[in-house]
């Protein structure tokens, strides 16, 4: 038996629960929904959660996607998925929460604070506290794309063995943000991976595609499930160190490089030339690396992180 949100879900059962947040400005109640599969038998409990940035859209089909997969009957443990965290953001097609504070820096939260800081806190005691493992899926900011990857700490054995049977086709060492989920819930001793793929307010068939195999390979990796389908692993590339590759001015950028690429120091990644055409300057990479992120939009200013290098 496990309860989350005042509801008791029992072994062998699928639940929808919606667990209270806060109230609209017209009352209209906004909640939490969390998606319960109780197993047949104790075991792990994973949390699967995306949209912690509500613009970000490839994790709610991911969980969408896995979740048909799963057969109470034959699953041993528990997985706890929240599609959409930020149900605020969500709604407004925005990143933020109504008080413009980022969910993802607002953790571990207090029942007291902003609606952020609430919000965050209801998530740690419902789902952290009950979770043994978790994934939390997410794409790049407004303008930017991902190259599929996990981003973890590499050095605890726990996560690595989980980020290796992710099979993204990179896994990169990460040290946590303050603030962050993921930062909240490693001080409790929970290992966490942390998925990047596609962009905002997108989907992206690739990303979904990997990010669903990932997830169902940890599962069967924690011994949760036996799947009939075998979903073939990458052996993942892993990275201690990426850089970003920043504007030297402002202008219109033609990028010469796309995700996934293999670059040389000194190579042209782009051209960043005035809205006339009559002046032009060369952004060249600063070492040998992978193509993990770039900048979308052609309107750039001096400074703006424009590609990002696995080295």
């Amino acid at each position: 038996m496990i309860e989350i949100g005042g509801i008791q879900v029992p072994f062998a059962t699928k639940k929808l629960i919606e667990i209270p947040v806060a109230r609209l400005p017209t009352q209209t109640m906004i909640s939490l929904p969390v998606i319960v599969i109780n197993g047949i038998c104790q075991g792990p409990r994973l949390w699967l959660s995306a949209a912690i940035h509500g613009d970000e859209l490839n994790g709610v089909e991911i969980i969408h996607r896995v979740l048909q997969y799963i057969i109470p009957e034959q699953l041993r443990g528990t997985i706890i998925a929240v599609p959409v965290v930020n149900v605020f953001g969500f709604i407004e097609q925005s990143r933020y929460l109504p008080d413009r504070r980022d969910l993802n820096r607002s953790f571990p939260g207090s029942s007291r604070g902003s609606l952020a800081s609430r919000l965050a806190n209801i998530f740690m005691e419902e789902i952290v506290n009950q979770a043994t493992h978790g994934i939390d899926l997410h794409t790049a900011s407004a303008h930017r794309i991902n190259l599929p990857q996990i981003r973890a700490n590499l050095d605890d054995p726990q996560t690595y063995a989980c980020a290796k049977a992710f099979g993204a086709s990179i896994m990169i060492h990460s040290q946590t943000r303050d603030g962050s989920l993921r930062q909240a819930a490693t001080r409790q001793g929970i290992p966490v991976l942390l998925y990047e793929a596609g962009e905002a307010l997108r989907f992206n068939t690739h990303a979904i595609r990997v990010g669903v195999a990932g997830i169902l390979r940890v599962i069967a990796t924690l011994d949760m499930y036996t799947f009939s389908a075998r979903f073939a692993a990458i052996d993942p590339i892993e990275v201690r160190e990426t850089r970003w590759v920043r504007a030297s001015r402002s202008g219109i950028l033609k990028l010469k490089v796309a995700l996934g690429d293999q670059v040389s120091q000194k190579q042209t990644l782009g051209i960043i030339a005035d809205a006339f055409g009559e002046t032009s300057t060369q952004l060249r990479s600063p070492c040998d690396g992978l193509v993990i992120g770039n900048q979308q939009n052609p309107l750039v200013s001096q400074g703006d992180g424009i590609v990002h290098l696995a080295v």
